[in-house]
């Protein structure tokens, strides 16, 4: 029997710096764990991501398909514990495609769970989920949105139009009856920052890693660094310009290069 640990959201946690540390640890966390990023189950986070803009039950039935597809590839495989990490799973980013929260996550988790219990029965199934303080939270969705899409709201804007996305703890009232059965864990990025792993070691806590392996982890470098005030409103700027797509995504990716 296996200990599978799904790493299923959210966005903007501390989710980069978290992946990449165990990502940099892979091989002292071996043989016994494995771990699985979005590179290696882009399908399912797709398929995840492609229900939360739709709801459609099609899109759904690809959820659980896409799961089965993984638990098969990973049949073979010998780790006690297997970690599967991307935020993509609970869908798109609130703010894209029109969404204003993570209301497609109590389905997700739902078909998550409906595939594994069918699929692989004899393995134990846990949900992991990485939070922040909302005000923050709500700041870096928006810097994200200004790199990544054409977002025209200036800053405050969309804190007063987004505020409600920032209620994690609703969403996870509504995920716990869809995943009964199934344990789930929450951790705040702010409880770890004192953590030399940050929210990796709120994963290893999970799993009851342990303490003499454990000091011999190192951290990654890897983080996602804050935007100044003055790229912030030249990329708004450009974002309400009238370039066309290609040459916004080119003007955009000169000036964040040229800012780092």
């Amino acid at each position: 029997m296996r200990r599978i640990l799904i790493h299923a959201g959210f966005h903007k946690t501390g989710t980069t710096h978290l992946q990449q540390t165990l990502r940099a640890n892979r091989a002292a966390l071996r043989p016994d764990i494995r771990l699985v990023l979005r590179p290696g189950m882009t399908a399912l986070c797709e398929s995840a991501r492609a229900y939360s803009k739709s709801r459609e039950d099609y899109d759904l039935g690809l959820v659980k398909y896409e799961t089965a597809q993984l638990i098969e590839h990973l049949d073979a495989e010998e780790a006690t514990t297997i970690i599967l990490s991307s935020e993509d799973l609970s869908g798109h980013m609130p703010g894209r495609h029109g969404l204003h929260g993570y209301g497609a996550a109590p389905d997700l988790m739902r078909a998550l769970s409906v595939a594994f219990n069918a699929a692989s029965p004899d393995d134990t199934v846990e949900f992991f989920f990485t939070t922040r303080t909302a005000e923050p939270w709500l700041r870096s969705c928006y810097a994200q949105h200004l790199r990544a899409s054409r977002m025209v709201w200036d800053e405050e804007d969309y804190l007063k139009r987004m505020r409600s996305s920032a209620d994690h703890g609703a969403v996870f009232d509504l995920i716990r009856p869809e995943i009964a059965g199934h344990t789930l864990t929450i951790a705040a990025l702010e409880d770890y920052s004192d953590d030399p792993l940050g929210l990796a070691g709120a994963v290893l806590d999970r799993l009851g890693f342990e303490a003499a392996r454990r000091a011999g982890l190192t951290p990654s470098d890897t983080r996602n660094a804050a935007q100044s005030e003055t790229l912030k409103a030249e990329l708004l700027a450009l974002n309400r310009s009238d370039l066309g797509t290609p040459e916004l995504r080119r003007a955009k990716r000169a000036l964040i290069q040229g800012a780092g």
